[in-house]
C-alpha cells in the first residue's frame, strides 16, 4: 500500500506519517529528503528536480508498504496517481506559524541570533509559509492543496 500525508509547512505531517509507519509497520519517506542536499545548516541547496524525482521514484517502487510525508505538487504528474490513500492535514494558520517559529527556533539555536545568513535564510522561510492560505500567492498553498 502507497500512502501520502500533505500539507502546509508545520501541520505536523511528517510527524504523522512516522507514526503511523511505525504502528503499522511501513516505511516512512519524507520528501525533504529527497528535495534538499544533506547540509549544516539544512536546507540550504535543492537537489536537481530529475535527481529527486527519481531517488524518490526508486524507494518508493522498491518499498511494498510505504507513507510519503510531504507536499509532492512542484514535482510532477506522475505522482498524482501513484497513492492509495492520501491523508491531507490542515491547521489554522496562527497555530501553524506557532509550531514553525518553535521549529526554527529549535533547529538553529544560537545561529537564529548569531548568523545572519541562517537569520534571513528563517526569515525567508517563515514568510513563504505564512502565504499559504494566500489564494494569490504562486506557490504551495491552501489553494493548490485542495485542488489535487
Amino acid at each position: 500500500m502507497k500512502v501520502l500525508v500533505f500539507g502546509g509547512s508545520g501541520t505536523g505531517k511528517t510527524t504523522l506519517a512516522k507514526k503511523i509507519a511505525e504502528h503499522i509497520n511501513f516505511v516512512h519517506l519524507d520528501s525533504d529528503d529527497f528535495y534538499w542536499k544533506k547540509t549544516n545548516p539544512p536546507f540550504q541547496e535543492k537537489v536537481p528536480f530529475e535527481d529527486r524525482n527519481k531517488n524518490l521514484r526508486e524507494a518508493f517502487d522498491y518499498h511494498r508498504n510505504v507513507i510519503i510525508s510531504g507536499s509532492l505538487v512542484s514535482w510532477g504528474n506522475q505522482w498524482k496517481s501513484s497513492f492509495d490513500l492520501v491523508i491531507f492535514i490542515y491547521l489554522n494558520n496562527e497555530e501553524r506559524m506557532n509550531r514553525l517559529v518553535k521549529r526554527e527556533e529549535e533547529r538553529y539555536g544560537a545561529l537564529l541570533i548569531n548568523d545572519e545568513k541562517t537569520k534571513k535564510h528563517s526569515k525567508a522561510f517563515l514568510t513563504w509559509a505564512n502565504q499559504y492560505e494566500n489564494p494569490n500567492f504562486n506557490g504551495r498553498t491552501l489553494k493548490v492543496h485542495l485542488d489535487i
